[in-house]
């Protein structure tokens, strides 16, 4: 069972200070248009503390998003939309998918459904409460292959080779140790199972291109490709032998 120190999360403290830089800016923003300089740049200055502050506490201090917060996942989605993660993730009928971190099921209900009739998705979350959520929206969509588990990644209860692919999308960074939940990715994918990872340069918890490049082949996962540059992307990578 996932620690429950690192799942029982009401809001991140990294959250409170993300809002407060997201409040100075927009003032910013507005002494900007009246003409106001001087305040303007000021508070800039100050959004730019917080921005950093939020940071620094998101890499110190890695917890999953809030369920109190699941509302910020229906914001737009750009390049991270459920389209574009299945035009990298290419999921078929009758394969076996894992989802970690699945939010509320945006891409879990789409995936699930261009796995239909014979394949299925497993979703995996440290917080029931979201689980319940997909469940939930599931049952309202006539969706019957998703099999929810409340689990850590860095744990994952599922046996040796048993996924063709696997994605995460936002999630990696919220992880303790992402490094660990790459080589437990690399375990339950067969081989040459594909893991596609998703991050944008907006999220506290936003992991690096390069930075998640080295991380996976550290685990033994090969580069494809990805979509989308350095603010936003998803990348796909293949397992290769340990």
């Amino acid at each position: 069972m996932p620690d429950e120190r690192w799942t029982a999360v009401a809001v991140r403290r990294h959250d409170w200070s993300g809002f407060a830089a997201l409040v100075v800016v927009s003032v910013s923003l507005v002494e900007l248009g009246r003409g106001e300089w001087v305040p303007a740049s000021v508070l800039a200055v100050i959004a730019a503390g917080a921005a950093a502050l939020t940071r620094y506490w998101s890499v110190r201090h890695p917890a999953p998003m809030p369920h109190l917060l699941r509302w910020t996942l229906l914001v737009p989605r750009g390049n991270h939309s459920p389209a574009h993660l299945q035009r990298v993730l290419e999921p078929r009928s009758g394969e076996r998918l894992l989802e970690i971190g699945p939010g509320v099921g945006l891409h879990a209900l789409p995936v699930a459904r261009a796995l239909a009739p014979d394949g299925a998705l497993d979703v995996l979350d440290v917080q029931q409460a979201m689980l319940d959520d997909v469940a939930r929206r599931a049952r309202a969509a006539g969706i019957t292959n998703i099999a929810a588990r409340r689990g850590d990644a860095r744990a994952l209860p599922y046996e040796n080779a048993t996924f063709d692919g696997a994605y995460l999308v936002g999630v990696l960074g919220e992880i303790p140790d992402p490094q660990a939940a790459l080589r437990e990715l690399r375990r339950v994918l067969k081989p040459n199972g594909r893991l596609v990872v998703g991050e944008v340069i907006f999220d506290p918890d936003y992991v690096a291109f390069g930075s998640l490049r080295a991380r996976a082949a550290a685990a033994s996962f090969g580069f494809e490709r990805r979509i989308g540059g350095f603010a936003s992307y998803l990348a796909r990578f293949s397992a290769q032998p340990s």
